[in-house]
């Protein structure tokens, strides 16, 4: 049997977890360099998480963090109403297949639901077949293009 997990959303007052979490996502997603070679200061960091539109979800193990997802709420122009884009999702390797990423985004749910959110939405690489089932489990599949577009 697994040790169960707990879901906790990030304060400002939560320094040491919010390292954490960037740590998990610079180790899951292979790129170490962009989430922990320049980290936010503390002020920026609290300055992020004392903002009602980003939230930032972790999951806990016996005090550690084992995954987590960083989102936005986008407030639409044409309607009063939102609309919440996960950023960044991740579950460490060692814990996966035991509904982490699954409750978190259920947890967002919830915050989305008292946002005011009409709709969650995420983008998955072609080549991350376990993103792709996730997220077609729990919503319907497009198909889009994005584009970056620099701006300097």
């Amino acid at each position: 049997m697994t040790a169960p997990f707990s879901q906790y959303r990030l304060t400002i007052e939560d320094g040491p977890l919010y390292d954490d979490l960037m740590t998990l996502f610079g180790r899951e997603f292979d790129d170490l360099e962009t989430y922990t070679a320049a980290r936010p200061s503390a002020e920026y960091r609290a300055r992020l998480l004392a903002k009602d539109h980003f939230i930032a979800l972790v999951a806990l193990k016996d005090g550690v963090v084992v995954g987590g997802l960083a989102a936005y709420e986008l407030e639409k122009f044409e309607r009063e109403r939102s609309e919440i884009y996960i950023y960044d999702l991740a579950v460490d390797s060692h814990h996966r297949r035991q509904g982490i990423a699954t409750a978190l985004i259920e947890e967002l749910k919830i915050i989305a639901t008292a946002h005011g959110a009409y709709v969650i939405f995420v983008q998955a690489d072609h080549v991350d077949p376990p993103a792709i089932a996730l997220y077609s489990k729990l919503g319907v599949r497009e198909e889009v293009l994005h584009f970056d577009i620099p701006v300097g």
